[in-house]
């Protein structure tokens, strides 16, 4: 997620949370990145000043309630909140990790595994808010964040209660955004119910697919119309051919015509399925391949200088091949120093080169070109293959033809006792290492 420093204008502290950057805003406020007395961090949402009257104080304070009333595993929780304030103000959840709308200008559209896998994820989701008698009445790509532990749904700002046709929306006045609305909302029908964020799950599930919305207009009235209109269907260009029978349904103009949530997600798990996966794997592949990556490592200086002991004898550098792409730091022996730099490495003639290290949670939620879709299966219980030996990587073509996985490194010679022979130098290479390491690290 984006954050942009503070303006001299924006407060520093609010409720007892000090504000370090804006990460959002709109036309009636802005949110800020706030972080609690203990550390913990939150999304500060401020009213602007200039828009603060009674009715505006009261939209506000209907806001914080619904979202004290709102629960579950997939919605941004409410911290606090002071709607009297002046400013008002509510702190939620912070959830670090890009918007479904930014994810896809970035990295391009989800294949259908993943995509599967949100629908099906914030089905479940809006099925709990719904069973708390609310509708969302705004869910759009911007308002799904994806966070290292999974999409969550943000901004109930224009939540109402299903039952209730009262709201502080003006008569005639439509309050959302177009392109995602089902038309009965675009229309200004009352009272709305559950099939509204069906429809409006339908677009952001297209979006995620395909890179657009199902309606497209320059002209606010041309939207509307294009949305009203019985006659003019969504457009479906980009869907991959197993979704479409599901996206069609959920975006039919006839709120009656839409499935409920419960066989939504019963459709995506069929999709899921069908390509060999479990809900579950589905679901982690979703979170790794659109989390925010986190990378502390960036932060090393570029080289750093040791000494090496005088009494050990020193090696020349030998370097690798220049068209070996390497994962790690630098190490160049020269006859007084160790050298650690982050482009290439080098190592005296007898030293074992180093493995390469297992990738942390924060690499893996790295997005990827292309996601993988089929797990390997781990080896069956009582096979020959040692309990040490690394798990052969995942294919990323769906198949285990050798191209799929990378040599494996040269071994080490062995002596007559069968351990592997490493020399002094490469030893105290391996110990310098480790101690600039932990010296540098940012963690």
């Amino acid at each position: 997620m984006h954050i942009a420093p503070l303006s001299p204008h924006d407060p520093v502290e609010l409720g007892g949370y000090e504000l370090l950057g804006r990460i959002g805003h709109g036309g009636m406020g802005q949110v800020y990145l706030g972080e609690s007395p203990g550390g913990e961090p939150a999304a500060v949402k401020v009213i602007k000043p200039s828009v603060v009257d009674s009715e505006t104080r009261q939209r506000f304070a209907q806001e914080v309630e619904i979202l004290k009333t709102i629960w579950g595993a997939r919605i941004a929780a409410l911290l606090d909140a002071d709607p009297e304030a002046d400013p008002p103000w509510l702190a939620t959840e912070y959830i670090e990790g890009p918007d479904l709308s930014r994810h896809v200008a970035l990295h391009g559209p989800l294949p259908s595994l993943l995509a599967a896998s949100l629908g099906a994820t914030l089905a479940e989701a809006l099925a709990t808010v719904h069973k708390q008698g609310l509708l969302h009445r705004d869910l759009k790509p911007a308002n799904v964040l994806l966070g290292p532990n999974g999409p969550k749904i943000i901004d109930f700002g224009l939540a109402v209660f299903a039952e209730s046709s009262v709201s502080l929306t003006a008569p005639n006045t439509v309050v959302g955004t177009p392109a995602c609305m089902a038309p009965e909302q675009a229309r200004g029908d009352r009272p709305l119910t559950p099939a509204v964020d069906v429809h409006a799950l339908g677009a952001v599930m297209l979006f995620a697919v395909s890179g657009h919305l199902p309606y497209q207009a320059a002209n606010i009235h041309v939207l509307f119309h294009q949305v009203t209109d019985p006659d003019t269907a969504p457009d479906l260009s980009g869907v991959p051919d197993e979704l479409v029978p599901l996206l069609t349904a959920m975006l039919a103009h006839r709120a009656e015509d839409r499935p409920a949530l419960s066989d939504v997600v019963q459709q995506c798990r069929a999709v899921i399925e069908a390509q060999g996966f479990k809900v579950a794997q589905a679901r982690r592949r979703l979170t790794t391949n659109t989390a925010a990556p986190s990378h502390p490592l960036d932060n090393l200086p570029p080289t750093v200088t040791l000494p090496l002991p005088p009494t050990v004898p020193a090696t020349p550098a030998i370097p690798g091949p220049s068209t070996s792409p390497t994962t790690g730091p630098t190490v160049t022996l020269s006859p007084n120093t160790v050298a650690l730099s982050p482009d290439a490495v080098a190592l005296s003639a007898d030293a074992t080169p180093p493995a390469a290290p297992a990738p942390d949670a924060d690499e893996q939620a790295a997005p990827e070109p292309t996601p993988t879709l089929v797990d390997r299966p781990a080896p069956p219980s009582g096979s020959d293959a040692p309990s040490s030996a690394p798990a052969a990587p995942e294919s990323t073509s769906g198949t285990d033809s050798p191209s799929s996985t990378p040599p494996t490194a040269p071994r080490a010679p062995r002596g007559r006792s069968g351990q592997r022979l490493h020399s002094a130098q490469a030893r105290i290479t391996a110990q310098r290492l480790r101690e600039v390491y932990a010296a540098q690290a940012a963690f």
